[in-house]
Order: structure tokens, then C-alpha cells, then sequence
């Protein structure tokens, strides 16, 4: 059984392929490295004493993904390859359709055509837009999510869904994510944005090490416990274990499945911020600035679909996610760089 990773050697996808060789499975990473290192595909071979095949391209090249698809005889695909960053989806809303949508299309094309129907799509709990009542969960209206980005992750959603309806032998599941953080025990693998990090928990990271001076709190005067920004923080590593339940789920019937992968939490970003000072005994500096576009004041999730469907729950908490972001830190000051 042998697994293709979309943007394997990205943030989540290389710890999703760190766990699949772990588990024993052949994987083969197609990744473009727009926002990522082949740098962690070595690590995770390191990590993991196992080899992965690497293949450097894009996914909306159709021919060179149905030539990977055949050449490995792929059996399931794990799709995170794509633009994401709220923020810059504002600023280039075409990059992120034709990345993300026009991405997506090309690889069910090449899918339908070598004939792999199993699928695990990351996306988002931004395809929620701003909703008024809290925790989240999968009933909650769609269709109105508030940038781009999110928009972009609905439009897939609804293409793969349309999908099933047209050919009821394909199985896909869309996990809907809430925010992905920390690093692999090892301190080896995690998160590396280029320039300012578009996400919170790297900012205060590289505030930490002395790699930024300061961190901007994008607004203070939400509707929230201390007005700024609510998120449910979920440990990548979880995440991961939430991809292997629904990989496992999709292999047993077709269809469609939708999944809520969060921990049912929200923490603000000064509790954040707190929680960071007190793991790594560094003051962190912060400035409050304008609000982002796009951004909502608060989303955290209702997981208890994916619990009782995927027999999954999120295991650790935010001390787990900030100790481990911050030994990744530590020991990787500049990334992968």
C-alpha cells in the first residue's frame, strides 16, 4: 500500500509522513517547495531509519501526477498542498484559486484517469465564516467563510462532494482543521513560515528566540473573554492521528465524511502568549495593531463527530504544543535555514 503526500514536505505533511513510515507504509511526497524544505523530508528519514520517495513538482502538472500515481501504484492520497495563509489570500485571492481549486482539480482528473478514488482532504474551519455561536460542529452552516482562503477550501469541499455524487466508488474524507501547532517530540520537524509568520504561535516562537523583536497582536477589541482573537489550538501530531483514523474510516466504505479535528478549547492569544512565557522563561514583547482582514474573533470546535465516527480525540494540550514548539525553536533558531 503505497501512500502519495501533496505537499509532503510542508509543515503538516512532513510530520503526516514521519507517521505513515513509522507505520509501515510506502509513501511518495509530490511537493513544489513554494513553502517548504526538502530539508524535513531528510529529517523525517532520519527520524523515522526508512526512505521516502521524493518528487519534486506541482500538482496542477496533471501528466506528471498520474505518472506518480502509476509509477508507485498509489492507493491513497493525502492532499495538503496549497497556499495558505489567510492574510496574503486577501492580498492575491487569484494565486489562491488557481493554487488550491485549480490544484485540486488536476489531481482528481489525474486520479479518475489512473483510477485511485481514496482521498484525505485538509482542509479548514474557516469554511464556517463567522459564526456567531460556539463550540463548532459540522452541522454548522457553510458558505459564507470571510477571505479567500476559506473560500477556497469551501469550493474544494463542494467539488469533492459533487464528486461522490457522479461516481459513488470514490471514498473522501474533508477534515475540517482548526489550528495546527507545535513540532515532533524530536525537535527535528515543525513549522518554518518564510518572513512574518502569518500564524500566532510561530510569531511568539520567533519573538522568543530572538528572531523578531516583538510580536503584533492583530486587534484587541473583539467580542472576547480579553478582546483578542478566541482559536482552538490542535498539536500537529494529533492532527496527524486524525488522518490516519480517517484514512483508515474511507478504506472501509465509500463516500463522503466530514470531520471536525480540533480539541474543543479556545484559548486567546494573551493566554497564548502566557502560556509561552511561562515554557520558555523569555518575556515576550507585543504590540497591538489594526485587525487583519478576514480574521474572526473566535472558532474552536465540536469534536465529538470524529470521536464517535473515527474513533479519534485530540490527546494533548497546550503545554504539550508550546513545549514543543519550543524545542523545535530552540534547536532550529533560523528553520530549516
Amino acid at each position: 500500500m503505497t501512500v502519495l503526500v501533496t505537499g509532503g514536505a510542508g509543515y503538516i505533511g512532513s510530520h503526516m509522513v514521519l507517521s505513515l513510515l513509522e507505520k509501515n507504509f510506502d509513501v511518495v511526497v509530490l511537493d513544489n517547495f513554494s513553502n517548504s524544505s526538502n530539508t524535513s523530508i531528510r529529517r523525517v528519514s532520519e527520524i523515522s531509519g526508512r526512505r521516502c520517495e521524493l518528487v519534486a513538482g506541482d500538482i496542477r502538472d496533471k501528466e506528471l501526477v498520474k505518472k506518480v500515481l502509476m509509477e508507485y501504484e498509489v492507493s491513497d492520497v493525502l492532499h495538503f498542498a496549497g497556499l495558505k495563509a489567510v492574510g496574503e489570500s486577501v492580498e492575491k485571492p487569484i494565486e489562491y484559486y488557481e493554487n488550491n481549486v485549480g490544484g485540486t482539480l488536476s489531481l482528481c482528473e489525474a486520479m479518475k484517469e489512473v483510477g485511485v478514488k481514496r482521498l484525505v482532504f485538509s482542509s479548514s474551519a474557516t469554511v464556517y465564516g463567522d459564526v456567531e455561536k460556539m463550540p463548532i460542529d459540522e452541522d454548522t452552516p457553510t458558505g459564507n467563510p470571510s477571505n479567500p482562503y476559506g473560500r477556497s477550501k469551501l469550493m474544494v469541499e463542494e467539488i469533492l462532494k459533487d464528486l461522490v455524487i457522479s461516481d459513488s466508488s470514490w471514498s473522501i474524507a474533508l477534515l475540517r482543521y482548526f489550528n495546527p501547532v507545535g513540532a515532533h517530540v524530536s525537535g527535528r520537524i515543525g513549522e518554518d513560515p518564510q518572513g512574518i509568520p502569518n500564524n500566532l504561535v510561530p510569531y511568539i516562537a520567533q519573538v522568543a528566540v530572538g528572531r523578531l523583536d516583538f510580536l503584533s497582536i492583530y486587534g484587541h477589541d473583539y467580542p472576547t473573554k480579553d478582546g483578542t482573537g478566541v482559536r482552538d489550538y490542535i498539536h500537529v501530531s494529533d492532527l496527524v492521528e486524525g488522518h490516519l483514523a480517517a484514512m483508515k474510516k474511507i478504506s472501509e466504505s465509500p463516500g463522503v465524511g466530514v470531520w471536525n479535528l480540533g480539541t474543543g478549547r479556545g484559548v486567546s492569544v494573551l493566554e497564548m502568549i502566557k502560556a509561552f512565557e511561562k515554557t520558555s522563561g523569555r518575556k515576550i514583547p507585543y504590540r497591538f495593531v489594526n485587525r487583519r482582514k478576514g480574521d474572526v474573533a473566535e472558532c474552536w470546535a465540536n469534536p465529538s463527530k470524529a470521536e464517535s465516527d473515527l474513533s479519534w480525540k485530540a490527546k494533548r494540550n497546550i503545554c504539550d504544543m508550546v513545549k514543543d514548539t519550543w524545542n523545535w525553536q530552540v534547536k532550529n533558531p533560523n528553520g530549516y535555514s
